[in-house]
């Protein structure tokens, strides 16, 4: 590939777009990020500060160009002239920004920016110039489907949240629009993005982490009531410390028989996209997941026994049938009403076009092992889900 490829990045300062950035400037490509400013810094400062957290080399930040835009605003808020001029330099653009609300009360929000911006990125391609699009959409798109989702682009009508329901039509959006103006389309599909592999790092924490924060957020809700306040609410909600130390929280968690959460570490997902943008130059649809399902009853398992909780037990829907959620469990499953239907998946996603081309570089996904979520976990508490400041070292090796 042309080093001197010119490669115009969106959500460069989220979780994803930031290691893909990276990992371009590294490898000696031109990128130009589009970032907005926030919180009283301008978009060059996030985009420096992030940038400092990775310990990016001075050498390599000399190839990059920041915009300050809104990506869901009509030519990001950029003048005509200024937009024009931004197509003519623009060889290939990765679209990683995106809203990612799944509440049907944000669907104005995530229709601007996932459809809108979509329209506004398209309309910068079809100018002149750019001759590929990269489309960072999700394995989700595949919607209420069931059984094999293919790579492949599936007719499909039902769909968990309105986040899935706009990176569908985003993907069709851009596979139209691609086709009509010549411009060569690839479209990954990860799956539930983590930690790094090694670290455990990230820089944000929903997703698979959420029922992991809110079982301690319990914990020590609880733990403290027993501690301070003699436990009158606690044992209103049968929560108590047992013999070891654990604290008991009677809890049980519905699962699916065969299903669980397809979990990949960003690194692998970083390392996974940047083989396929170098090789797939037909351009696809790629599904960057892990072949291993991760069962809902093992992660329940990893988290008792890393954080000293006790009576988490998976069961089945039937099992609610003949007695009744208590206090404590109508109490959790509001926290996690959300991230239900991810958590009993019995999607299987089909990886044989990406594996295809990664298996040749020997780049395949870590099993999501009890030490892999460890690292994942403890990093998050660490650093207080994101509350703490990063520093440097914390992105060293992503």
């Amino acid at each position: 590939m042309d080093r001197e490829t010119v490669f115009f990045i969106t959500g460069g300062t989220g979780f994803l777009g930031s290691h893909l950035a990276v990992e371009l400037l590294e490898k000696g490509h031109r990128v130009i990020l589009l970032a907005r400013p926030l919180k009283g810094l301008s978009a060059r400062q996030r985009v420096d500060q992030l940038l400092d957290r990775f310990g990016l080399a001075a050498r390599h930040r000399q190839r990059l160009e920041v915009i300050e835009g809104s990506l869901g605003a009509s030519r990001f808020d950029l003048r005509a002239d200024d937009f024009l001029r931004l197509s003519r330099r623009v060889d290939e653009i990765i679209h990683c920004a995106s809203e990612t609300s799944f509440t049907e009360r944000k669907r104005e929000e995530v229709e601007r920016v996932n459809i809108g911006g979509m329209r506004n990125l398209l309309d910068l391609a079809a100018k002149e110039g750019c001759y590929f699009f990269h489309y960072v959409s999700t394995a989700y798109a595949a919607g209420k489907k069931t059984g094999l989702c293919k790579e492949e682009l599936a007719e499909n009508d039902g769909f968990t949240n309105v986040y899935e329901e706009t990176k569908y039509r985003a993907e069709r959006m851009a596979s139209d629009r691609c086709r009509q103006e010549g411009i060569r389309l690839s479209i990954y599909r990860p799956s539930v993005v983590c930690g790094n592999s090694k670290t455990g790092r990230a820089t944000i924490f929903n997703g698979f982490y959420y029922p992991i924060r809110t079982a301690l957020f319990l914990k020590d809700l609880y733990g403290r009531d027993i501690r301070e306040r003699r436990g009158e609410r606690a044992h209103e909600m049968g929560v108590k410390y047992v013999e070891d130390g654990s604290l008991h929280l009677p809890i049980r968690m519905e699962v699916a028989q065969g299903g669980g959460v397809n979990l990949i570490p960003v690194d692998y997902f970083a390392h996974a996209f940047m083989v396929l943008l170098e090789d797939g130059l037909d351009g696809g649809i790629f599904h960057i997941v892990n072949p291993r399902l991760k069962r809902i009853e093992d992660l329940i398992e990893y988290t008792k026994r890393l954080f000293q909780i006790d009576g988490i037990e998976p069961c089945r829907a039937e099992d609610f049938d003949r007695k009744s959620r208590n206090a404590l469990e109508l109490l959790f499953e509001s926290y996690l009403q959300a991230y239900g239907p991810y958590m009993r998946d019995t999607r299987i996603f089909d990886d044989r076009k990406a594996q295809a081309i990664l298996a040749k570089k020997r780049i395949f996904c870590p099993d999501f092992d009890f030490d892999l979520f460890s690292r994942c976990a403890n990093y998050a508490v660490a650093c207080d889900w994101g509350k703490k400041p990063f520093g440097s070292e914390s992105f060293a090796g992503q």
